[in-house]
């Protein structure tokens, strides 16, 4: 089919690359999953240094194929690495080579009836520039008080400003959790008028339910993602060191990212008994959460983590320190525990180590039904909830109007009416 609907998807990571985080997994969805009648102009940068900045070269998006036009180069050894100045930032370089090539990206646009999609607040002005509407995704919240490893921090007052500056631009929102809203209701009530609670989506297709293998008595737990400080890992490590002194050593902990854990002192506690399985495609890391029993999450605060919706979608419940938008993904008596963060943290650490052992024990005799923990994301699938994407762009395309209200894992993710 001709496609009849254009998207200009931006974001600073190159298809073919390794960037890792929910974002990255949300926008390599759209990449693969995007319906027959759109095509992409994805603008990202270039890993390898193979191709033109400034110009198109199609690349393989899973079993589709998109328009790529890099604007910067970053090797493939920084992409996943924080910027600590201004200058280094991805982010920073990614911006400034989309204006240096703002004539090429409007050039690749011509003639097309076209929309854009973005996942950062810095780069809204940009398809201003170019008069098109946009839909503004809302991937985290969090405050300056708490900790990141971003340069987002330090540069927390540009960061508001940005944010303001983008959602006063934006024709849609969709935000990855209810909070956000909440918060938009609160201090920008524009911006509530035109959001919706939309999560980032799982491939419930790759991410299969499995049933659990315990036949060598060995409880394994994985981690996917970045090892941010806002995920807490001196905390997680704790744990994972607590359940390996509880169970006499039957404990592995498989890690998937390029993260390196000796960052943080407390990861020496549980080296010998870690896997480090570094950078791994959507298909592997489907088979290395198969091959474990559950995961894990200590972060303090997350948007929707996209490894929580793939553990889950696989069958394996989590035990995690409680943030709201969990609630209805992880059930006790079906798909694992939360715990609340605790001050002093030990007496959290203590529930978190307890909870793996009882959970292990549900697991070996029975009680834990991998189809009845992948039912927990079932509301998450890209079936369910990209279309709704999609029905946006072709509404602000003039295609058509997009779709009411609907809910989401049972919030109500239609626009907030006033």
């Amino acid at each position: 089919m001709q496609s009849k609907h254009r998207i200009l998807l931006m974001h600073p990571m190159d298809p073919r690359g390794s960037k890792l985080g929910g974002i990255e997994t949300h926008v390599r969805m759209i990449l693969e999953r995007h319906p027959a009648d759109f095509s992409i102009l994805f603008v990202g940068v270039d890993e390898f240094g193979d191709l033109p900045r400034g110009r198109i070269s199609r690349v393989a998006a899973g079993d589709r194929e998109v328009d790529f036009l890099p604007v910067a180069h970053i090797d493939s050894t920084l992409i996943n690495l924080p910027g600590r100045k201004l200058a280094q930032s991805t982010t920073f370089k990614f911006a400034l080579g989309a204006l240096r090539h703002l004539r090429a990206i409007r050039a690749a646009l011509k003639g097309s009836s076209a929309s854009a999609d973005l996942q950062r607040f810095e780069f809204a002005v940009l398809p201003k520039l170019l008069g098109l509407k946009t839909v503004q995704m809302v991937h985290g919240e969090g405050s300056k008080e708490q900790k990141m490893d971003s340069l987002i921090k330090k540069f927390w007052f540009a960061h508001r400003v940005n944010e303001w500056i983008a959602l006063r631009l934006a024709d849609k929102i969709q935000c990855v959790n209810a909070n956000i809203i909440a918060r938009f209701d609160a201090v920008m009530p524009f911006a509530a008028r035109k959001a919706e609670v939309m999560t980032v989506s799982v491939d419930t297709r790759k991410f299969d339910v499995k049933p659990f293998d315990c036949g060598d008595g060995v409880f394994r737990v994985v981690f996917a993602g970045r090892l941010d400080a806002f995920k807490d890992p001196p905390l997680m490590f704790r744990v994972l060191a607590g359940v390996h002194a509880r169970l006499g050593g039957k404990f592995e902990f498989h890690y998937v990212g390029t993260t390196d854990p000796a960052r943080y002192e407390e990861f020496e506690a549980i080296r010998s008994f870690t896997a480090q399985r570094g950078f791994q495609p959507s298909e592997k890391v489907a088979e290395i959460v198969a091959s474990c029993h559950a995961g894990v999450l200590t972060s303090y605060f997350e948007g929707m983590p996209c490894y929580l919706l793939e553990t889950l979608s696989v069958g394996r419940p989590f035990c995690a320190i409680r943030l709201p938008q969990y609630d209805p993904l992880v059930v006790e008596g079906v798909s694992g525990s939360l715990v609340e963060r605790s001050d002093p943290e030990a007496l959290c650490m203590d529930e978190l180590i307890a909870a793996f052992v009882r959970l292990w024990d549900d697991i070996r005799a029975g009680r834990v039904d991998p189809a009845r923990v992948r039912e927990k994301v079932e509301p998450y699938s890209i079936e369910v909830q990209m279309s709704r994407l999609f029905a946006h762009h072709r509404a602000l395309q003039g295609a058509g109007r997009s779709n009411g209200p609907s809910r989401v894992g049972g919030v109500q993710s239609a626009a907030l009416e006033r």
